[in-house]
C-alpha cells in the first residue's frame, strides 16, 4: 500500500453545510475502501487547511479515482501528496547509488 497525504479545504457549499462533515467523512472512508484502501485518519485542522487526510490506497490511480469521486461532490478540493515512510525513503536513497 502506498501512503498519500490530502489537504483539504471546503468550497463554499462545503463550509456552508460544515454540521455534515462528519458525516462525509464516514462517506470518504467507504470511498477508500472502495478503491481497495483505506482511511488511515482524518483531523479537522485550523490554519490554511481545514482538513487533513491520510490515506493507504493501493496505487496512485485508485487514490486518484477516489479523490475524483470526492471533488465531483462539490464541497472540498484537495491537495494530495505521496508520502513514503522510512523504510520506503532508504530504499529510494539506495537507488541512488
Amino acid at each position: 500500500m502506498a501512503t498519500f497525504v490530502s489537504l483539504v479545504n471546503w468550497t463554499d457549499k462545503g463550509i456552508a453545510a460544515f454540521k455534515e462533515s462528519p458525516v462525509r467523512a464516514a462517506r470518504v472512508a467507504e470511498l477508500a475502501s472502495k478503491h481497495g484502501g483505506r482511511m488511515v485518519n482524518l483531523y479537522w485542522t485550523v490554519g490554511p487547511y481545514d482538513l487533513v487526510g491520510v490515506f493507504d490506497m493501493p496505487d496512485a490511480e485508485s487514490l486518484t479515482a477516489m479523490a475524483l469521486e470526492i471533488g465531483a461532490l462539490g464541497v472540498v478540493r484537495t491537495t494530495t501528496l505521496r508520502a513514503f515512510n522510512e523504510d520506503e525513503f532508504k530504499q529510494i536513497v539506495a537507488k541512488t547509488g
